[in-house]
């Protein structure tokens, strides 16, 4: 077995050590949020650090192992990062993607806002439950638009698009059938939904409706991300979810305090 054609490994060291400084970011932000919790925890705090960072580096690890695997079998693509490594101008479309990506990252986050003010009218109201300084809501992003999608887009989206891609036994390029893409986006999407519901649980107690909140603010997001993962690649999707994070943790925050 040739290790060095497992995968790219430049691109997969590229990814792995953005992933850790995601990590890293959201550090102040998850301490923050669970901040009551941790007064409970007999672990010292410095050695739960190192626990975390160390389950994290194993996980996006492999996570990132096995979403590259995958991308060579679905057609699922990083243009940018790829173009970079191979000097390819051809794949490089950096203007355009990111101004799709940012365009609907903002988007999305203007939505989820307007429709988190409905929630609070039929009494879903999770603002104000815990105030983050404007800093901590800036680094959260970059775990949102970096570490969140290598995890819901490189990895889970496309492995759900090989598991389909199995089971149609298609002759046609997977990422060319719409049924199996939009599953597939829908899949990781509401999976994506399900992951704020621990973050969620600390605020409130999970009521149907703030399930049901959960699901719908988060897959909308979810949704788009998958589109652009799909339609423009990996960047155009962290691109679009970092805009939107930017937009709720510290643009809108922002608005509210002036």
């Amino acid at each position: 077995m040739n290790i060095k054609k497992l995968v790219n490994w430049k691109l997969f060291f590229i990814l792995f050590i953005a992933s850790i400084l995601s990590v890293v970011a959201v550090l102040p932000y998850s301490l923050t949020l669970q901040g009551e919790a941790l007064k409970t925890v007999d672990i010292p705090l410095p050695l739960l650090l190192l626990i975390s960072m160390i389950q994290n580096s194993v996980m996006f690890a492999l996570l990132i192992f096995f979403g590259l695997k995958l991308t060579k079998l679905t057609g699922l693509s990083l243009p940018i990062l790829e173009g970079l490594i191979d000097n390819n101008k051809v794949k490089i479309k950096i203007k355009s993607i990111f101004k799709i990506s940012a365009i609907l990252g903002i988007g999305i986050g203007i939505v989820i806002i307007l429709l988190d003010y409905l929630f609070t009218k039929v009494g879903v109201d999770l603002e104000g439950q815990v105030s983050f300084p404007l800093w901590q809501g800036f680094l959260a992003s970059f775990y949102g638009g970096i570490g969140e999608e290598i995890l819901l887009r490189l990895f889970m989206m496309t492995f759900i698009v090989w598991i389909f891609s199995k089971m149609k036994k298609s002759k046609d390029k997977i990422i060319k059938n719409n049924f199996i893409m939009w599953s597939s986006i829908i899949i990781a999407a509401l999976l994506f939904g399900l992951g704020h519901l621990p973050a969620t649980a600390v605020l409130t107690v999970l009521t149907p409706l703030v399930i049901f909140r959960a699901l719908l603010l988060n897959g909308i997001g979810g949704v788009v991300f998958g589109w652009l993962y799909w339609k423009k690649g990996l960047e155009s999707s962290m691109i679009a979810h970092f805009s939107a994070d930017i937009i709720l943790h510290v643009l809108f925050p922002l608005f509210l305090f002036l």
